[in-house]
């Protein structure tokens, strides 16, 4: 139909789209802010809410406790284990004096030094008594920490039971919340869709069609987009069953659209040639002339065939000849291309009047 407008009628036209647009854009920016706020309507549950508070309570204290008894242990395993290293250094470093010391001893043979191998020994006992007690302090201090890792342990096992036991309840309650805001969506959106279609209807051509256009992008952004990714599962028997419902009803619709298609250009092509090109539209018929089909029938035609002046499977007339200069044109052209002399009939008006060349009875289909 674009070829049968004018060039500024064509920018208002795709001014009028960008409308459509934009319009669409802001109503969409619009719902999606008031869907996203949808599950802020239910309060937000968790697994604990489905838990006994007291055994709950309980267990994360006993853990809190377990916790903090196990850093505690584990600094003082650090520091214990810092002291058992330098007591062992120590002791490793008198043994190895005492034992070049009594070399030396066994070398001179001197008596006057056998009290200095007496304190010498006392010394290295007390520091082998020294590691001994830094090493048990370790010991002790691992058992500690092992002792809070197993309270520990114990507190997350008495939790783990809590929350297995509440498991169920809660992906049950979960499931309701989310099909309650499914719900809320659904409320919201599906009456957006069912204007949508009401206007694509009734009022997709009229004057201000850009915003119906435009809410009709809307609808079908917030079915489509906002809906149905949020459709339970349940193991995809609600999203096949849903989509094979839809489907059918989608496929009945275009079946039924098209047997009354049909039934309506068989009526049409049954009514005589100058009824069919009164009820026929300008802009309609350059259109359909201009994608090389027929205007009444819409079934293709070769049109740059010059011998052909009729349609071959309905009958109306497609070219005829000029009164004035004879010269072959459109049919529904309001005036001659070649000397520009207007039509005889309907050269002001929408709805195009047959040629008096094509005024004779054609043979019906």
């Amino acid at each position: 139909m674009s070829k049968a407008l004018r060039l500024s009628e064509k920018w208002f036209q795709r001014g009028l789209w960008l409308v459509a647009l934009v319009f669409a854009g802001f109503l969409i920016g619009l719902g999606s802010t008031i869907v996203g706020d949808l599950p802020r309507v239910e309060a937000t549950r968790s697994l604990e809410d489905f838990m006994d508070p007291a055994a709950t309570a309980k267990a994360h204290a006993d853990m809190k406790q377990a916790e903090q008894a196990e850093r505690a242990a584990t600094d003082a395993l650090e520091q214990a284990q810092l002291k058992q290293k330098v007591a062992a250094s120590d002791v490793s470093t008198a043994r190895d004096s005492f034992n070049n010391w009594i070399a030396t001893r066994k070398a001179t043979e001197r008596a006057e030094q056998d009290p200095e191998v007496i304190s010498r020994t006392q010394a290295l006992d007390t520091l082998q008594t020294r590691e001994r007690q830094a090493r048990a302090e370790t010991e002790r201090q691992q058992r500690r920490l092992l002792d809070a890792q197993q309270a520990q342990q114990g507190a997350q096992r008495d939790l783990t039971t809590l929350e297995e036991a509440a498991q169920s309840q809660y992906h049950e309650a979960l499931r309701a919340q989310e099909l309650r805001v499914f719900g809320y969506r659904l409320a919201l959106t599906l009456p957006l869709l069912l204007v949508a279609g009401w206007l694509f209807k009734r009022h997709r051509q009229s004057r201000w069609w850009p915003f119906v256009w435009g809410f009709i992008f809307f609808a079908l952004f917030a079915f489509f987009v906002e809906l149905v990714p949020y459709l339970p599962s349940y193991g995809g028997y609600v999203r096949y069953i849903v989509g094979i419902v839809i489907t059918a009803l989608v496929g009945r619709w275009a079946i039924v659209a098209l047997q009354n298609y049909l039934e309506r250009q068989r009526a049409v092509e049954a009514q005589p040639d100058l009824q069919r090109r009164a009820e026929l539209s300008y802009d309609t018929a350059l259109a359909r002339m201009a994608k090389g089909v027929c205007p009444g029938c819409e079934r293709a035609v070769d049109l740059k065939n010059p011998g052909i002046d009729f349609c071959p499977h309905c009958g109306m007339g497609l070219f005829n000849h000029c009164g004035h200069c004879q010269t072959r044109k459109n049919a529904f052209s309001r005036f001659c291309h070649a000397c520009g002399t207007a039509a005889e009939q309907g050269a002001r008006s929408p709805k195009v009047e047959p040629d008096p060349v094509l005024t004779l009875p054609l043979a019906t289909p």
